[in-house]
């Protein structure tokens, strides 16, 4: 007898991943139609690959395979490693919001010194709550049509619903952490954060593991709507375990005379891919997009930018670097697009990459498209290697040749981590850095 073995599809065990978790997840009625609507979109794309043209340098199909089984609620042993994990972190002057394993975790959390200003709910609590009727839009949007975010819409676990009030100024940045405690496991987040106008908020993303926590999925978004004339400060740091996969959405709408300042920085995880997606919704709006990869080993980094500048006067600076060693592999796609109505746009994007081996890969594709006839628009691209008659420079005065070449990346990423507003951030970004440096071979 002839036998033949048909190896499930990667949607076909996600779907197993979503008929086994469903009864685990928040909320019925319209939320439970909402996540099989949206899970039958995924099913319907399937995990993008290469022949889809905003995932072509990053094959979910060959890089992830499949998606993990989803983490259990953590007990007190997870909740003990995890606070031993955010202790080990360099923000220490910040009001926490602490995610563990995907669920909210209060009782790690700081939220007493927020004030009445500041409203901060758990997403699970949200959806559960039979009494709010528009429950269901916290897992709608319509930003983009990505396969992987209406996965996310279908398997999202918890995550936190933040208010800040009209006009508040908060003295301490918010700070939401991600901690992953269960190994060969995934995490489905969704946070939403809704900024008053007049409001100046530091928001703070970190992803780390507790140690020993291993091959271990993030699957997270982030939607963000900032009232007018609000300023955002944004700064979001992945260094999640050396063999995690973390894919992660921004969704953000400016409003008039917004003011969006945004750094994010990655030195963990196997397989990452940032996607964030930024409108222009009012005029005289401004931002600035600024993003580091330093990249090692067989690492694979991707960081696509899209942003619709749909009304005039707006103004936009991107700035991404990249440093790449071993067989490490950085994407950046950035595409800015000026519509009909948008006049007196000025948006300008600029990434370099950096290559540290003949092995080492970086993919830049900068796109415009332009439909207004009264605007300022440039893009440019740059690879290289290191300066070998600065190399000489440096060493000539004593330098060995691992502390010149740090020197060197030190200041090709520094334009972007300079972008940083708040001092104390910008340290913990270098630190950062310079961890990525010294862990190099």
């Amino acid at each position: 007898m002839n036998v033949a073995l048909v190896k499930p599809t990667p949607e076909r065990a996600a779907g197993d991943v979503f008929a086994t978790a469903r009864s685990r997840l928040p909320g019925t009625g319209p939320v439970s139609e909402l996540r099989e609507a949206s899970y039958a979109d995924f099913a319907g794309r399937g995990l993008p690959h290469r022949r889809i043209e905003e995932w072509k340098y990053t094959d979910l199909r060959t890089l992830l395979r499949e998606v993990a089984p989803l983490a259990a609620r953590p007990e007190a042993d997870a909740l003990k490693r995890a606070a031993e994990a955010y202790a080990a972190l360099e923000i220490t002057d910040a009001c926490r919001l602490v995610l563990v394993d995907g669920f909210f975790a209060p009782e790690l959390s700081d939220l007493g010194a927020l004030g009445r200003d500041v409203d901060i709910r758990s997403l699970r609590e949200v959806l559960e709550n039979a009494d709010n009727s528009m429950r269901a839009d916290l897992l709608r949007t319509n930003a983009t049509a990505d396969a992987m975010v209406s996965l996310n819409a279908a398997m999202a676990t918890d995550g936190v619903v933040v208010g800040v009030g009209d006009n508040v100024t908060l003295a301490k940045p918010l700070h939401l952490v991600h901690i992953a405690t269960q190994s060969s496991t995934s995490a489905f987040t969704r946070s939403l954060v809704r900024i008053g106008k007049g409001a100046r908020v530091t928001l703070v993303e970190s992803f780390v593991a507790a140690p020993g926590t291993r091959t271990y999925q993030v699957h997270d978004a982030v939607v963000l709507w900032a009232g007018e004339g609000a300023d955002v400060q944004h700064v979001r740091l992945v260094e999640d375990a050396h063999d995690a996969a973390n894919i992660s959405t921004a969704i953000v709408t400016l409003s008039a005379k917004t003011v969006f300042n945004t750094l994010s920085l990655t030195t963990g995880a196997m397989l990452s891919r940032y996607q964030a997606f930024i409108r222009f919704g009012g005029e005289h709006a401004s931002a600035s997009i600024n993003g580091v990869n330093l990249l090692k080993e067989r690492q694979h980094g991707d960081a696509t930018l899209v942003l619709d500048h749909m009304v005039p006067n707006c103004e936009s600076r991107e700035v991404f670097r990249a440093v790449v060693d071993d067989r490490a592999h950085s994407v950046f796609q950035g595409r800015i697009n000026v519509h009909p109505d948008a006049q007196k746009t000025d948006a300008k994007m600029m990434t370099r990459a950096l290559l540290l081996s003949d092995e080492a890969e970086a993919d830049n594709k900068p796109e415009l498209e332009i439909f207004a006839d009264d605007v300022t628009c440039g893009h440019g691209a740059a690879i290289g290697a290191l300066d070998e008659s600065l190399l000489f420079y440096l060493r000539a005065r004593g330098l060995s040749e691992k502390e010149a070449q740090s020197l060197l990346i030190q200041a090709f990423v520094g334009e972007a981590i300079e972008s940083i507003v708040d001092d104390g951030l910008r340290e913990v970004a270098v630190a950062a850095a310079e961890r990525w440096l010294a862990a190099r071979g």
